[in-house]
C-alpha cells in the first residue's frame, strides 16, 4: 500500500480508504470481514457517518459505526477514522443540519456507537442553508480544542463554500478545514473545472468517494447485458440501471476493458488508478461490501496508467458530471 500525506497535514494515509456505506451487504459478519481484510492489506483510513449502515438503509443507521467499533478494538492505535455530520437521523426539528446544537449531539452518539473517545476526522456531510456558517464552523473548532476530534473536513461542499470557511477560519482563528469529500469518478468529473484549482491554491486534502461510479465501473455491467443476478444493480439500485448504463458508461467500459486488459488489470482497478493518478487526489475512498471486493481494489495501487492511457481515458469521458447517488 501507498502511503501520502493527508492534504497539508503531517498526518499519513493510505491512498485507498474505506467507505461503510455497505449499499449490497447485509451481513454484519460479513462486514466485518471486509473491514479487518481491509486493514491486513494496509488500508489505514476507514470512512464512516452517523447514517451509514447495513444495505445503506436509514433503518440500520448507525451500524456500520458500531461494526467498526468490534475492529476498533483490534486496531484502534493504527487506524484514521472519520464520521459525518448532517444528514436527519430522526423526526425531530433539530435533528439534522450543522447546528452547535446538532453537531455535539451527534459526536458523542457517535464516540459512543464507536466505542473510542475521539475520532481522527469529523466531516461536514452537506452544506446548510439554514444555519450561519461562523456557528458550524465555531462548534467543530470546539470539538478540535476539546480532542473529540483530530481535525475536520466537509463533503459536497462547492469550491466557493470551501473557499468561504476557510476564510472564515482563518479571519477567527479557527481549526482550518484539512479536506473536502466529493465525488469523482470518470463518470462524474465535476470537481476540475473549480475544486482542482482551488486545492492547488489552498493545498486542502482530496477524498474521493464513488470513484467506481455507484458500482457501474466495477466491470461487473455491460450497456449490451442485463445487470448480473444478486448484483446492486439487479437489487438495491434495479430501478437505475437502464438509465445509468448509457452510451457514455458503455463507451467509458470498452476503453476501460482494453486498457486493463493490456495491464493485466481489472476494470475496477482501472478506473480507480485514473481517479489516483490526478495529483490532486489524496485518496479515494472504495465501498467494497466482502473481503473479496476489497481485494481487488487494493489492485489499483503501485502502479500508474501510462499518459495515453489516461488521455484516452480523458476523451472518452470528457465532460461527464453525471450524478450518482
Amino acid at each position: 500500500m501507498d502511503y501520502v500525506n493527508f492534504g497539508h497535514t503531517g498526518l499519513k494515509v493510505s491512498r485507498l480508504a474505506y467507505g461503510l456505506g455497505f449499499r449490497g451487504q447485509s451481513d454484519a459478519a460479513e462486514a466485518e470481514r471486509a473491514i479487518e481484510r481491509a486493514v491486513e492489506l494496509g488500508i489505514n483510513f476507514i470512512d464512516c457517518a452517523n447514517v451509514y449502515g447495513l444495505e445503506d438503509h436509514r433503518r440500520n443507521a448507525g451500524t456500520s459505526e458500531q461494526i467498526l467499533a468490534r475492529v476498533l478494538k483490534r486496531h484502534r492505535d493504527d487506524l484514521v477514522i472519520s464520521s459525518k455530520v448532517f444528514s436527519r437521523v430522526g423526526d425531530g426539528p433539530n435533528d439534522a443540519g450543522l447546528s452547535r446544537y446538532h453537531i455535539m449531539r451527534e459526536i458523542d452518539r457517535t464516540l459512543s456507537r464507536l466505542d473510542t473517545d475521539h475520532i481522527d476526522v469529523y466531516i461536514l456531510h452537506s452544506w446548510d442553508e439554514s444555519t450561519p456558517l461562523e456557528e458550524t464552523l465555531r462548534a467543530i473548532d470546539d470539538l478540535v480544542r476539546a480532542g473529540k476530534t483530530r481535525y475536520v473536513g466537509v463533503s459536497n461542499f462547492q469550491a466557493w463554500q470551501v473557499l468561504k470557511a476557510q476564510w472564515i477560519q482563518d479571519k477567527n482563528g479557527l481549526d482550518p478545514l484539512v479536506c473536502i469529500q466529493n465525488p469523482y469518478n470518470l463518470l462524474n468529473r465535476d470537481l476540475e473545472a473549480e475544486m482542482w484549482p482551488a486545492q492547488r491554491a489552498q493545498g486542502f486534502g482530496v477524498m474521493t468517494y464513488s470513484p467506481l461510479g455507484v458500482g457501474l465501473l466495477s466491470g461487473v455491467y455491460a450497456p449490451s447485458r442485463e445487470a448480473p443476478t444478486g448484483s446492486l444493480y439487479a437489487t438495491v439500485r434495479a430501478k437505475h440501471y437502464a438509465g445509468e448504463m448509457d452510451q457514455r458508461a458503455g463507451d467509458t467500459l470498452a476503453a476501460l476493458r482494453e486498457i486493463a486488459a493490456t495491464r493485466g488489470k481489472t476494470v475496477a482497478q482501472t478506473a480507480l488508478n485514473w481517479v489516483l493518478s490526478h495529483p490532486e487526489v489524496s485518496l479515494a475512498i472504495t465501498g467494497g461490501d466482502t473481503a473479496e471486493h476489497m481485494e481487488e481494489n487494493v489492485g489499483a495501487v503501485g502502479w500508474t496508467i501510462s499518459a495515453e492511457e489516461r488521455a484516452r481515458l480523458d476523451a472518452v469521458s470528457s465532460g461527464a458530471q453525471r450524478v450518482l447517488d
